[in-house]
């Protein structure tokens, strides 16, 4: 089975469709307004707008209130949602979407319990711990703290890049990765070779 792939922290529609042109299943909009990589609804919605119909376009949201959720799912027609704070499966659901769950890699998270936690969820997004962020970090977590045979599919993201994305898919194949901050020239500005490197990475790794 191929790897899927979601570039994440979307702000031009330039990059959104290089993305599609390159292949990537998904892309990510950060509707938390502590993030760089920030874009409201709304231009988020241009943007959608302007893509082709066969690709995930998730939103990214971090302990936000409901109406806020509902209301960017209108504005923007995003189609899945990224929960990437402390909210419980019963708040997940209230949204009639599919969605993803975020799972920082704390010292004492335990992964089978936060697969039962979040059933419904279509998949688990792992990422690195930080004190100071929620998510785009920039670094790596110990991919070998991950066990095998969980029983909801599993989405990679923290630090990678095309150095290190065919060691990650050759050593945990996980079913998506996720990458923002290793394909970007600046924070929320896509590098196009680096996005194209990366998704030749990911292609080798699979073959």
């Amino acid at each position: 089975m191929r790897t899927r792939v979601k570039i994440c922290g979307i702000t031009k529609k330039e990059d959104a469709l290089l993305a599609s042109n390159l292949g990537a299943d998904a892309v990510g909009f950060v509707f938390y307004k502590d993030s760089p990589r920030y874009i409201d609804p709304i231009n988020a919605g241009k943007i959608i707008a302007c893509m082709h119909p066969f690709i995930l376009r998730v939103g990214l949201f971090v302990n936000e209130n409901p109406e806020f959720v509902n209301d960017s799912i209108i504005k923007s027609k995003i189609n899945f949602l990224q929960f990437h704070g402390d909210e419980s499966e019963e708040y997940c659901n209230q949204f009639n979407l599919p969605y993803i769950k975020a799972i920082t890699m704390k010292d004492d998270i335990n992964l089978l319990e936060c697969c039962k936690k979040y059933k419904s969820a279509s998949a688990l997004l792992l990422d690195t711990f930080s004190k100071e962020l929620r998510g785009g970090t920039g670094k790596v977590f110990d991919w070998k703290r991950i066990p095998q045979n969980l029983s909801l599919p599993l989405i990679i993201a923290g630090g990678l890049n095309s150095e290190n994305i065919i060691s990650l898919i050759k050593t945990v194949n996980p079913f998506c990765v996720d990458v923002s901050g290793g394909v970007e020239k600046n924070k929320g500005v896509k590098d196009e070779e680096k996005m194209k490197k990366f998704m030749i990475g990911v292609h080798d790794a699979t073959l």
